[in-house]
């Protein structure tokens, strides 16, 4: 029996091998056990053990670095990860495309600075046509604009290279589970980010200055919708409401999506119906 046990605030991997009666080849069972919850009973079943709480979940990761000797290391060290398989390498964002379109990973590990097409653009790209892959960015840069750039393009998770191997495996399983994770240094800039946003929305900016059907169109940007979708909530073309995004954003004063959703925060215009 192996034990890959992490940190106090994660969960710890347990393998266990065993062999069936009829065969020389071991089975591997994995299991995910909360620290201090203890191992459910196993119970005996054709030769074999069988626990309750297992599960043979393997995560697919694809590498996305245009480096040979990180991507190397990398699939090294990833590889010593029972629950992990890398089912492919990329060197650029075309090609990261091509794979990812091709393999379907659960989570790409991906570099920002890429040839042909940058990281960011491609995690948009990813994002859009298939918003269940998870993509962490694995990079050299610490900027604040990086960060927000990456964040909002769709990544789930934000590490600097020089993450240990077991952050980067502890990153990929969060994202895989449905998580984000952003390496703690830069968790700040996200915040910084946030109040940026908050004091562009000034004061004089009041609700009464837009019309009823502004006020509508904002709280179904709010909550969320694009603009295909509040043109068919509203029986509008899509360019009709993007008008009447621009007429709004001039109004307030804002630049984007975001900071009208802000806005309608501050001033109370969420109904319950759209939470």
């Amino acid at each position: 029996m192996q034990h890959n046990q992490f940190d106090d605030r994660w969960h710890s991997v347990l393998t266990t091998e065993a062999f069936a009666p009829t065969s020389t080849a071991p089975y591997r069972v994995r299991a995910r056990v909360v620290e201090g919850a203890g191992v459910a009973p196993c119970s005996t079943l054709s030769g074999g053990q069988v626990c309750p709480e297992f599960s043979t979940d393997v995560i697919s990761v694809l590498l996305v670095d245009d480096h040979a000797l990180m991507l190397e290391g990398l699939r090294q060290l990833l590889e010593l990860e029972q629950d992990m398989n890398i089912i492919g390498e990329a060197v650029d964002g075309f090609d990261a495309l091509h794979k990812i379109r091709q393999l379907r990973p659960e989570v790409v590990l991906m570099d920002i600075s890429l040839p042909v097409i940058d990281g960011i653009a491609v995690t948009r790209q990813v994002t859009q046509e298939f918003p269940t892959i998870a993509v962490v960015m694995l990079t050299m840069y610490r900027q604040q604009q990086q960060v927000v750039q990456a964040m909002k393009s769709g990544a789930k998770g934000y590490l600097l290279k020089s993450a240990s191997s077991r952050e980067v495996a502890r990153t990929i399983r969060a994202v895989y589970e449905g998580g984000m994770l952003i390496e703690p240094e830069l968790t700040g800039a996200i915040v910084s980010e946030f109040r940026r946003l908050s004091d562009s929305a000034s004061s004089d900016q009041h609700p009464y200055t837009l019309s009823e059907k502004e006020v509508e169109i904002i709280r179904h940007v709010a909550s969320g919708m694009n603009n295909k979708e509040i043109a068919e909530k509203l029986s509008y073309s899509e360019k009709t409401v993007k008008n009447y995004l621009s007429i709004i954003f001039q109004k307030l004063g804002i630049r984007d999506r975001t900071q009208a959703a802000i806005f309608a925060f501050r001033h109370g215009l969420i109904l319950d119906e759209n939470m």
